[in-house]
């Protein structure tokens, strides 16, 4: 049974399910565990979270009256695949809309502990440990909040990565693309973070493919190649064996690279037999795939991936891609556009209400081929004669600082990059 305590009541023995408040404000990435320790325990009294869910099967209740005894814990059942995971028994309002500018700023401080959590994970799968699922809820919790207050921001910021940090951002990047279309095609709270508790762990059987492969800058040789299409099924295997494991975020993990088609991997499935979390799983895998710097390329450029993957018949669902478009835009956040008053902008934020009007940082012309001062310019205002007239094929190279024009550098030092 879940229980809703003020985290000074908390003593030892006592299984914590989970701590109100942002992820973020405590020290603790996982959140599901029988407090053990009296360092955690100082921690936790001490680090401004007012409140948290214990689960008195699982561990000690709050202090029983003197005549009574304590209660004992009890032993936690053992691991199982199930439905899904459990959550706390109260409705969470959703948060209230910000600003893109702030919004960023705390997008970039969730990437960098998402970075961490993932670090970890992978971490504990090349040592043979198995995975707590039910563990990554908070970070998933705390990314599904920042989609739903803006969900422009955290879905650009999590594309920029660099090399070295592709493999775990890029958990934490499909994290957030799922969420964001989940919210597209109408899935309630529930749904959309089992959408991204899915796309969080959907690569981790990666964690057991050998470092010079995974980070390998040139082309993969076919026994190479051979391995890594093996992550699929060691993901599955690795999240079956945990804790909290569950239905959808194994399926996903399993099916992220079928396609449409049926000429996917690893077991060529026909549409009628990929679930649609692992069709969302598939378009999100691989639009951070091909916007993101790899160790053996560079990154396209959002809008130009838009373009592309919609040209590749019979590999995506379409009604749902058609959705993802919706959630990201047509020019997606970060995308160079060429405007009619012959000047290039880069894509700053999305408008609802006019997906080829968004706002626009301007910070070249192309008839002195000068750079400029940033400009904002918002598209869709009216009496705004300025539009955009098509996408910009970037060089690599060619602008350098085109993420701190969009983002500002300040958002990216603290995003890590």
């Amino acid at each position: 049974m879940l229980k809703k305590i003020a985290v000074r009541q908390l003593r030892l023995g006592m299984h914590v399910h989970k701590l109100e408040g942002r992820w973020i404000e405590h020290p603790f990435w996982k959140t599901r565990f029988v407090l053990d320790s009296a360092d955690d325990l100082k921690s936790l009294q001490a680090c401004g979270v007012r409140e948290c869910w214990i689960d008195v099967r699982l561990g000690l209740d709050v202090a029983a009256p003197a005549a009574e005894a304590p209660a004992t814990p009890a032993r936690p059942p053992s691991a199982n695949v199930s439905p899904s995971p459990v959550r706390p028994p109260a409705a969470v309002p959703p948060p209230p809309p910000r600003a893109m500018e702030e919004e960023l700023r705390q997008a970039a401080a969730i990437c960098q502990r998402g970075r961490e959590a993932v670090v970890a994970m992978f971490g504990e799968a090349r040592m043979g440990r198995s995975i707590d699922a039910a563990g990554c809820l908070p970070l998933v919790d705390d990314i599904t909040q920042s989609v739903q207050r803006n969900p422009g921001a955290l879905v650009s910021l999590a594309r920029l990565k660099s090399q070295d940090d592709y493999t775990y951002m890029h958990s934490v990047a499909v994290c957030a693309l799922m969420v964001a279309l989940g919210r597209q095609i109408g899935m309630d709270d529930e749904q959309c973070r089992e959408a991204g508790l899915a796309g969080l762990m959907h690569d981790v059987g990666k964690a057991r493919l050998p470092l010079e492969i995974l980070n390998k800058p040139g082309k993969l040789t076919e026994d190479e190649w051979k391995q890594v299409r093996m992550h699929p099924q060691w993901g599955a295997e690795l999240i079956q064996g945990g804790q909290g494991a569950h239905a959808a975020v194994l399926d996903v993990a399993l099916c992220h690279h079928e396609r449409m088609d049926g000429r996917g991997y690893p077991r060529h499935l026909p549409a009628e037999q990929i679930s649609r979390l692992a069709r969302m799983g598939a378009i999100c895998d691989v639009y951070d795939a091909i916007t993101s710097n790899r160790p053996y390329k560079a990154g396209w450029d959002p809008a130009e991936s838009i373009a592309r993957m919609a040209s590749w018949k019979g590999q995506f669902d379409e009604p749902l891609f058609a959705a993802f478009v919706q959630s990201l835009g047509i020019y997606p956040t970060g995308s160079v556009v060429k405007l009619s008053s012959e000047r290039l902008a880069v894509v700053s934020e999305q408008n609802a209400q006019s997906l080829v009007a968004p706002v626009v940082k301007v910070f070249y012309s192309l008839r002195s081929q000068m750079p400029m001062s940033p400009l904002r310019l918002d598209l869709s205002l009216p009496g705004c004669t300025d539009r955009i007239v098509g996408r910009h094929a970037v060089a690599r190279g060619e602008f350098p600082h085109l993420d701190a024009i969009w983002a500002g550098q300040e958002v990216l030092s603290a995003a890590g990059r």
